[in-house]
């Protein structure tokens, strides 16, 4: 079984599939590291950017900041939290840079991945526009994201059937501003969507509550920072870049690491701060005094404190409380207390899916994620040539995304120099393995997912990322322990 040429017309060296900020992060090193060689992106929907291009809610945003969720190797000059429009425009700046745009095939569906051990070589059927055919490459690299584009997580609400107004979610936002315009809205959830909408929509509606049945920690920090900007007044753009996106790193994981270790000590801090910013009138028991320690969940961020400036402007209220029944006009909790509504908006989480869709398999044998245990973050046990890109959750994304990129350049290079053309993760013995979850997050949305994500492990090459300057040093020089080459 040789290796397959590279010539063949039919054949390219990688298709990715997704065309967000995972999918071009790998374009761009893939071709960098390989100038010339062929590769396609694969992107479903008409345009690029992924998440920040779906969601249509107002004042989606990045609850990262953008010098480390950004591209290492393109700078980002706005402010640290940043709107989506602004973050698709940074995306469409590096794919018209690089020459990226010209290998995105639009409005193509990837439906299935088979692997022929025998060719060497994927077979990838994609629907483009309903119309079906198969390409084929030595590679494929699932850019996807961490959740399913086609349907939300369906979050339980009694008798929300009976609700005669407007309910939304927010991954399939349809309302304009006239829609909830003097109108009463209530917001059901309490994570990062819900503390993006409540400021957002507060000028236009006549009332607007965040519902929420357990409280979480909601941190204010500044939407420009002003490390960044005396760098970029003093050092050279490139240096200051550099220097920003160092400092941030290590301010997130000098964050993480003192909330984990000193999880008593970080709560009195978030409480203390939480306490300067809200308004006399609404208490900080039980609204502000979540059930978790810090970073058992991720910390929700609102730029300039905007969310606890609307509160205090008495344009919105925070009611805490289980749902006990969705009337034709309310909300009846099981307090007593009832919400009278207009407009739901059901901001409960997202539905959790790593690798899409697609249906993939090896010779014809489904594979089925969930009984697989991930290598170093970027490889499936046991399926050949195949990327998962994966993230961060106690740090930006994108770090870790590049991380896998990074990785499966250099590893790409290593089987061109040796003369093999496949790679198969594999696991000598199970019984020795301690399984982990591949996210480390005690989110309903998490885990409500976690039967059908892949595993992880405590140790070794099989366990969770968790540090980004650790993992990019595994992959750039790390060792290749569990890997077999042919």
């Amino acid at each position: 079984m040789g290796s397959i040429p590279l010539s063949d017309s039919d054949i390219q060296e990688v298709i990715i599939v997704g065309a967000g900020i995972s999918g071009i992060n790998a374009a761009y090193r893939f071709q960098d590291a390989n100038p010339g060689r062929r590769y396609t992106i694969l992107e479903a929907r008409s345009n690029i950017g992924g998440t920040w291009d779906l969601f249509k809610y107002p004042g989606i945003r990045s609850d990262s900041d953008l010098h480390t969720f950004g591209y290492a190797f393109k700078e980002w000059t706005g402010p640290d939290i940043a709107e989506a429009k602004y973050i698709v425009e940074y995306l469409e700046n590096v794919v018209q840079e690089n020459h990226i745009k010209e290998r995105i095939r639009f409005n193509t569906k990837v439906v299935s991945a088979d692997f022929s051990t025998e060719d060497r070589a994927w077979s990838v059927k994609v629907e483009t526009n309903g119309r079906p055919e198969t390409l084929r490459s030595r590679f494929v690299f699932l850019a996807t994201g961490y959740y399913d584009y086609s349907s939300g997580l369906k979050a339980e609400i009694p008798g929300i059937h009976n609700f005669g107004g407007r309910v939304v979610h927010p991954q399939f936002w349809d309302l304009e501003p006239k829609d909830y315009r003097d109108k009463r809205v209530v917001v059901i959830g309490s994570g990062a969507t819900a503390i993006t909408l409540i400021p957002s929509m507060a000028d236009e509606t006549k009332s607007i509550t965040m519902l929420q049945r357990s409280p979480s920690y909601i941190v204010a920090l500044p939407k420009h920072d002003p490390f960044a900007s005396l760098c970029r007044a003093i050092l050279p753009a490139s240096w200051a870049s550099k220097l920003i996106r160092q400092k941030n790193i290590a301010r997130i994981y000098a964050s993480y690491h003192f909330m984990r270790r000193f999880p008593n000590v970080a709560r009195r801090y978030l409480r203390f701060a939480t306490k300067k910013l809200l308004p006399k009138n609404i208490p900080l028991d039980p609204h502000f005094k979540p059930r978790y320690n810090p970073w058992d969940q991720r910390l929700c961020i609102c730029p300039d404190g905007d969310f606890y400036e609307t509160l205090r402007s008495g344009k919105a209220s925070i009611v805490t409380g289980e749902i006990e029944e969705v009337t034709q006009s309310s909300i009846r909790l099981k307090s007593g207390e009832t919400l009278d509504a207009d407009v739901i908006v059901t901001a409960t989480g997202l539905k959790m899916q790593i690798g899409g869709s697609v249906d993939v398999s090896v010779d014809g044998e489904t594979v089925k994620p969930n009984q697989r245990f991930v290598w170093r973050g970027s490889m499936l046990e046991g399926v050949p040539n195949l990327a998962l890109f994966i993230g961060y959750t106690n740090a930006s994304w994108t770090l870790g995304s590049d991380c896998t990129a990074h990785f499966m350049v250099r590893l790409m290079a290593k089987m061109d120099k040796e003369g093999k053309s496949m790679v198969v993760p594999r696991l000598e013995s199970r019984e020795s393995i301690k399984e982990a979850p591949l996210i480390n997050l005690n989110s309903t949305y998490v885990q409500k997912a976690s039967e059908n994500l892949p595993k992880a492990s405590s140790e070794g090459p099989w366990r969770l990322r968790t540090n980004y300057w650790y993992d990019l040093i595994q992959a750039k020089y790390g060792g290749l322990q569990g890997l077999t080459f042919a």
